[in-house]
């Protein structure tokens, strides 16, 4: 087996072997090389024992993992598999595993330094890379949600819940802010079509993508994979063939609320025919330099269970918000509360892990569609166009047959809702003669919408109004690009229209009497006159942000909305879905307005607040720019951990925010620091792949110190993309171990 490696300037690896299962070994070998702490802290994640390594700060994120099953489901799916699929994944994993051998890492030697002993390094098991496909995607769907307007409905009444759905999901911490636009050949200066966009997911370090190209024969692919799972599924082109996705917001994993009991014999749910068996144990969480933890893991005929427990971890009785005596010693015949999560991978024994080795292989549009029939979670959006200039807009994925109406809250275990749904694949694929944009939004064609809760509609509008307007008279790589960097917040509007009118002869007096002071007065004619760029320069955005985070902050802490901050008892994984300051962030236009429309619905004074929040933002006001707030804040598991820290050194500030075509997300009221963003960016070119343009956010090495971890960076921060490089001559070898 000859397998060949190849990097760019920027450090990309371009992987060329003999066949397609040398090429998986060689992506393996280059993404252990690349990623080593990356991918082993993936796998822990799946196994559930990242404390085992981290210690205590692992426990939690364990305890959900084990509760999810997500180590066995991805066992199930791999057995599933068709023989020759499990022997590219082997190949891809004797790759990691030689990779890894003897290699140092410098994060586990701070490991071992802050909690003593070694950190064992164990060989990747068969399923590791479905593991690491399901860490992905575990909380990127809009379960949490569920869980959310379900909270929602018991403090406030089920009118409440569509006030938090207004706003969508693309604040959530699980999904939305993605991009992607297609233009047909008739758009653009080469007359073949351009394909386009950015995924937005939590900017983590190192970056949740792998720029990568995989070449053998029958195969030449440049895009973006998963370190740690094969293939480039998302985003790729072939050469002849090229594509790139969007969540589509589908409503893909069901909640239940669950009745569990003890009895004699073991455990009962109640389910739509009365009480039936359910499975239920305890494993233990082994914490390194703590206690071990034991975690009760079950599941219903719906699903696993995730244990509705009270302050102290332990499972809540039903009807109470007390804990049963302990998580093994529930007496016989006691209920208790729980919801049960319905996981289309672990119900189907399938996670689409067969469509990624045949996506190496696809050469038109229709091909990938075809492919994509097979594809299972998430739900995606996929623009996809070829070099005979065919555009399609593909839904791929796997949602149960549910009514729009069914889609907003958990069901009730015991009700006919609860029974096995019938899994079904999206529509057929939609040709596409001029633009086409996916921007998380609801869609336009009825038979796309399979879901409740999407992203308002304005970054669509947006990247639409700006190919519109193309400079070009036609589209080219190079000004299509141009729209990444797009800050413009035409959301803001609706927040805006409940500032105070300016003072004059004809501006009614405040309810209270009490005129704004001078500070406040500026900030308001300042916002008043802003263009509403959320450019990083700008001290109006800045302005803006203040208010709007004073705003927040206040809404939140209002009385009318007291009992939302009532603990939910989902567990401390879920806890940022149920952040009220968080929650009201998103919704706070659309409280605004119904509080306008009807003062004594929830009576929150929306005018006061108003003004009070203005005076708050004078008094913080230190003349800063939007960028001198909105700092990137990158996530490292490290920093989790007591005594040690990131080793990237990260400190950049940006512009956009959450609303914006650069999604560049906050969370007003908690920070402006900014969490969330374009974890790539790309523009497909199918005239010529090497005028085709990418990058992202940080490098492509993951290793500490590497002059490729970092190197991205300054290109990303000012929106810039680089183009893509596939001439082997241009290239330099690397020989590895």
């Amino acid at each position: 087996m000859t397998v060949d490696v190849f990097r760019d300037a920027w450090g990309v690896p371009h992987v060329r072997a003999d066949d397609e299962l040398g090429l998986a070994y060689g992506q393996g070998l280059v993404t252990a090389v690349d990623r080593a702490w990356q991918i082993e802290v993936d796998l822990w994640r799946a196994q559930g024992r990242l404390a085992e390594r981290i210690g205590p700060a692992g426990v939690d994120w364990d305890v959900l993992a084990r509760r999810l099953r997500l180590a066995d489901t991805a066992r199930r799916v791999h057995d599933a598999l068709p023989d020759d699929d499990r022997a590219w994944l082997a190949a891809y994993v004797r790759g990691i595993d030689d990779g890894l051998r003897g290699r140092p890492v410098a994060e586990v030697a701070a490991l071992d330094a802050r909690l003593g002993g070694s950190t064992p390094r164990d060989p990747w098991p068969a399923w590791g890379p479905i593991g690491v496909l399901l860490v992905a995607h575990a909380l990127f769907s809009t379960f949490p949600r569920l869980l959310w307007n379900d909270h929602v409905a018991r403090a406030l009444g089920d009118d409440a819940v569509a006030l938090f759905d207004a706003a969508g999901g693309a604040g959530d911490p699980g999904s939305g802010g993605s991009n992607a636009w297609a233009l047909h050949g008739s758009r653009t200066a080469s007359g073949l079509p351009l394909v386009a966009g950015d995924p937005h997911r939590l900017l983590e370090l190192p970056g949740v993508y792998q720029q990568v190209r995989l070449a053998c024969p029958g195969v030449d692919v440049v895009g973006l994979a998963f370190p740690g799972v094969p293939g480039v599924p998302h985003v790729a082109h072939t050469g002849d063939v090229a594509w790139g996705v969007t969540n589509a917001m589908a409503h893909h994993v069901e909640v239940f609320r669950e009745r569990l009991r003890r009895t004699a014999g073991g455990w009962e749910a109640r389910g739509p025919d009365g009480w039936e068996p359910a499975t239920v144990h305890e494993e233990t969480v082994r914490v390194r330099a703590g206690a071990d933890v034991p975690v009760l893991v079950g599941e219903t005929a719906r699903g696993p269970v995730l244990w509705r427990s009270a302050a102290d971890g332990r499972p809540r009785r039903t009807g109470t918000t007390g804990p049963a005596t302990a998580p093994a010693d529930v007496r016989t015949g006691t209920e208790v509360a729980a919801w049960s999560v319905r996981l289309p991978a672990r119900a189907t024994a399938d996670a689409g892990v067969t469509c990624l080795r045949r996506l190496l292989h696809v050469r038109t549009a229709g091909e990938v569609a075809d492919v994509l029939r097979d594809w299972v979670d998430p739900v995606n959006r996929v623009l996809v166009a070829d070099r005979h200039g065919t555009v399609l807009r593909v839904v791929a994925g796997r949602v149960p047959d549910r009514r729009a109406g069914l889609r907003r809250r958990p069901h009730d275990a015991w009700s006919d809702a609860a029974r096995s749904p019938r899994w079904v694949s999206p529509v057929p694929p939609e040709p596409v003669t001029d633009v086409a944009v996916d921007a998380n939004e609801r869609p336009a064609r009825p038979e796309h919408d399979l879901g409740a809760l999407y992203a308002p509609p304005q970054r669509a509008r947006r990247i639409r109004t700006l190919l519109d307007a193309t400079p070009d008279a036609l589209a080219t790589a190079g000004s299509t690009a141009r729209v990444h960097g797009d800050v413009r917040h035409d959301g803001a509007a609706r927040l805006l229209a409940h500032l105070p009118a300016p003072d004059g002869p004809t501006a009614p007096p405040p309810a209270s009497g009490v005129p704004l002071s001078a500070g406040a007065r500026d900030v308001r004619d300042r916002l008043l006159a802003w263009d509403r760029e959320m450019a990083a320069e700008s001290r109006a955005a800045a302005d803006f942000a203040r208010w709007r985070s004073a705003l927040v902050r206040r809404v939140a802490a209002h009385p009318a909305l007291a009992a939302l901050h009532d603990d939910p008892g989902a567990g401390p994984v879920l806890a940022p879905w149920f952040v009220v300051t968080a929650r009201v962030a998103d919704a706070l236009p659309a409280l605004l307005d119904a509080d306008r429309a009807d003062p004594d619905r929830l009576g929150l004074d929306g005018p006061a607040l108003v003004r009070a929040a203005l005076e708050d933002a004078a008094a913080d006001d230190d003349g800063s720019t939007w960028s001198d707030l909105h700092r990137l804040h990158p996530l490292h598991v490290l920093d989790e951990v007591p005594g040690c820290a990131s080793p990237f050194p990260v400190d950049a500030g940006v512009g956009g925010d959450v609303d914006c075509v650069r999604s560049t997300s906050s969370t007003p009221g908690v920070t402006h620091r900014s969490w969330r963003g374009s974890v790539a960016r790309y523009v497909w070119d199918l005239a010529d792949r090497e005028r085709s343009r990418w990058n992202v956010p940080f490098g492509a090495s993951g290793v500490p110190g590497d002059p490729h971890s970092l190197d991205q960076l300054d290109a990303w921060t000012d929106a810039r993309t680089t183009e893509v490089v596939t001439d082997w001559d241009r290239l330099h070898r690397e020989d590895l171990p």
